[in-house]
């Protein structure tokens, strides 16, 4: 099948969860042709997709922001809100008056932990903090182009056509959807919670699993593009496995009817968020995930997007991440480069 004419004339390169490993994003970027032009990675042919996560977790959290920033901002890159971005505008915005809670998101035990990084390293900078969760708001949810698409967790075809209307053609948020979005169940809630986190479906009665991050649930993650899916494991979707009696389990038709679909006619789209462990290679011919755990010392992944209608295994890159070298300092960011 031809090219676009879009993105046949400029490429662009997805890129997956950054979190905070700036020097690693340095070394992805040099290995796919980008340099850096008055202070600021860019590349004379193609752009990049970030796909959101930006913060929290890694060891140079500031520096990845502002990099990211800058090429955004100067038209090298486009991104999407990762959930990151989005709970940390939740911690950091107070509730309104009324509501019978301090802070959007709940500052407990698991909220801290995740997001102490990123205020530990901002400790010093308070003013480029709050100029970055102004920023956080024009970040959209999702990129929708004639052959590609990008979303940090699930693209909900239906969700997505319903908050464009609310934001009157839009694909970002503002102060009051962010505020609305702390009720789960209102329309604001289920769309940030589905584009940014995913689908799930509840486990049987009484069972919970414990992930490798500690937390105990009660649900589990699903394929937004399983084809006449019949049992738990056709749908599963995350890193951690359902014990063998549960993946077998049949899925109910209330549980079918709860599933959403992407159809192998529609151009390709692009998600990170899963924390994938195989080797790069798209989930289904129009459906590929780009986040393979950088931070935890897999590889920082992109793909190389030239308007083809069928991903391909051999256009992915990445850099590996040593588990005695996360983030190298072999490609140190200067503060020049984050002084604004």
């Amino acid at each position: 099948m031809a090219e676009s004419n879009h993105t046949a004339s400029r490429g662009y390169d997805i890129i997956g969860d950054i979190h905070g490993c700036a020097n690693t994003l340095a070394r992805l970027l040099e290995q796919m042709g980008y340099s850096k032009v008055n202070g600021v990675y860019q590349h004379p042919r193609r752009q990049a997709v970030f796909i959101g996560d930006i913060i929290d977790r890694g060891p140079r959290i500031r520096e990845a922001l502002h990099l990211v920033r800058n090429m955004v901002e100067r038209g090298s890159a486009r991104i999407v809100m990762g959930n990151h971005e989005y709970n940390a505008l939740g911690y950091c915005t107070r509730a309104r008056a009324g509501s019978g809670k301090t802070w959007l998101r709940e500052h407990n035990p698991r909220h801290d932990r995740l997001i102490r990084e990123t205020l530990d390293q901002f400790e010093a900078y308070p003013h480029e903090w709050n100029d970055f969760l102004e920023w956080f708001y024009t970040i959209p949810l999702f990129i929708e182009e004639d052959d590609f698409r990008a979303v940090h967790a699930c693209w909900d075809g239906e969700l997505i056509e319903r908050f464009k209307e609310v934001q009157g053609g839009g694909s970002c948020i503002d102060e009051d959807f962010l505020h609305a979005s702390a009720a789960i169940d209102s329309f604001a809630g289920q769309v940030m919670d589905t584009l940014l986190r995913g689908t799930d479906l509840r486990l049987p009665e009484g069972m919970k699993i414990t992930g490798r991050d500690g937390y105990v649930r009660e649900f589990f993650r699903t394929k937004f593009w399983a084809d006449n899916p019949h049992t738990y494991a056709d749908v599963v979707f995350q890193p951690d496995p359902l014990p063998a009696e549960v993946a077998s389990r049949v899925l109910t038709d209330h549980e079918r009817k709860q599933l959403i679909s992407y159809p192998l006619d529609a151009p390709p789209v692009f998600v990170g968020h899963y924390w994938m462990d195989s080797e790069p290679a798209p989930l289904r011919s129009n459906v590929a995930c780009i986040d393979f755990s950088a931070v935890k010392y897999g590889r920082l992944v992109g793909y190389r997007m030239d308007g083809e209608r069928v991903l391909s295994r051999d256009k992915f890159v990445w850099v590996n991440v040593a588990r005695d070298h996360r983030d190298s300092p072999d490609y140190p960011i200067s503060e020049d480069s984050v002084a604004r």
